[in-house]
């Protein structure tokens, strides 16, 4: 019973997340500023983090995890270079 709870929510889940990714691609594309596309990239890392996290838990497997860690560091040095980008024009000093 409980089994069958979970793999449900977590399915919904996995879906809500792919239409978070869609419209965070969505805004990747159309953003007006690049600022837009920076945070757009940034809810796009999230999002596909949260996805592995949520593929490893249906399938019990523990490589996800890792796969989430190396994306989440990944991501935040990306959002860190374009933040900087975007502020001073330059990555690095």
């Amino acid at each position: 019973m409980i089994g069958t709870i979970v793999t449900v929510v977590v399915g919904i889940a996995q879906l809500l997340l792919l239409l978070a990714m869609g419209l965070a691609i969505v805004r990747i594309v159309r953003g007006p500023r690049a600022q837009d596309r920076v945070a757009a990239l940034d809810a796009l890392y999230v999002d596909a983090m949260l996805l592995l996290l949520s593929i490893g838990i249906r399938t019990g497997s523990l490589l996800y995890v890792a796969a989430c860690l190396v994306i989440a560091v990944l991501g935040f040095a990306s959002t860190s270079a374009f933040a900087k980008f975007l502020m001073r024009g330059e990555v690095i000093e």
